[in-house]
């Protein structure tokens, strides 16, 4: 099966949140993700609603021909909003409101009663719950103990060693991915990754066998404003299909 690209359009709502308005419109952004290739649209409830809105989710809902991963905190809050909508996936993420952006993986291992609870009524609603994780096998081990059905390994490191160009570091940290996608595909997990990936870091991560998915945002919306979202979708895609050959 061909690898799938998934396409957050978080950062759209950045832009437009910036000036209080109406427009750029995440739901335009989506929908055109969508008539570009990609597979499915990821956006990210956050609790302080500092990009996506709650209206953002139902119109994305309403309107998506392809499937919405609905990234969100494992909060009463948020999981009431999940089982309202019931999106193709729900992506369980850490979240601190001093943060910039999602700093690190879900500690899962230390949080396996609650988010067992947590999950099951998602997965009786039909999502697919997947868990955004470092690559680490306790937290893989645990993810499969919970209920999951999906892990997101965190790419963050590996590109930021790529981007400051330590090369020694990235091929440690990227050694750890691919063994840690084997195990978790070992495990019975569907393995996705991403996290910071560009033009320059896309490849090593989608040669990978296991990951059958790459979730990408920021650099997408970023190199739109350059190329239009929809060029920019297609390099992403041809340097997937690449690394794959």
């Amino acid at each position: 099966m061909e690898q799938r690209l998934g396409v957050n359009i978080d950062h759209v709502a950045t832009l437009r949140n910036a000036r209080g308005g109406a427009y750029p419109d995440p739901l335009r952004a989506a929908l055109l993700a969508e008539a570009s290739g990609a597979d499915g649209i990821t956006a990210h409830l956050r609790e302080d609603r500092r990009h996506i809105r709650d209206a953002d989710i139902d119109a994305l809902m309403s309107a998506l021909r392809i499937p919405l991963n609905f990234e969100m905190a494992a909060t009463a809050e948020m999981q009431a909003i999940a089982l309202r909508h019931k999106p193709h996936a729900v992506c369980l993420v850490p979240e601190k409101r001093e943060e910039r952006t999602t700093e690190g993986g879900l500690d899962v291992a230390t949080d396996q009663d609650r988010l067992s609870d947590f999950i099951a009524p998602l997965v009786e609603a039909g999502c697919r719950v997947s868990l955004f994780v470092a690559a680490d096998e306790g937290q893989l081990q645990a993810s499969v103990q919970v209920g999951a059905a999906v892990v997101e390994l965190h790419t963050g490191a590996y590109c930021d060693f790529h981007a400051e160009g330590n090369r020694q570091a990235a091929e440690v940290e990227l050694a750890r991915i691919t063994r840690c996608a084997r195990f978790a595909a070992e495990l019975g997990l569907e393995v996705h990754a991403g996290h910071g990936l560009s033009y320059e870091s896309i490849a090593p991560i989608a040669a990978l066998p296991e990951v059958a998915e790459l979730n990408i945002g920021h650099f997408l919306i970023g190199e739109s404003v350059f190329l239009g979202l929809g060029p920019a979708i297609a390099e992403m895609r041809r340097l997937m299909q690449n690394a794959r050959r």
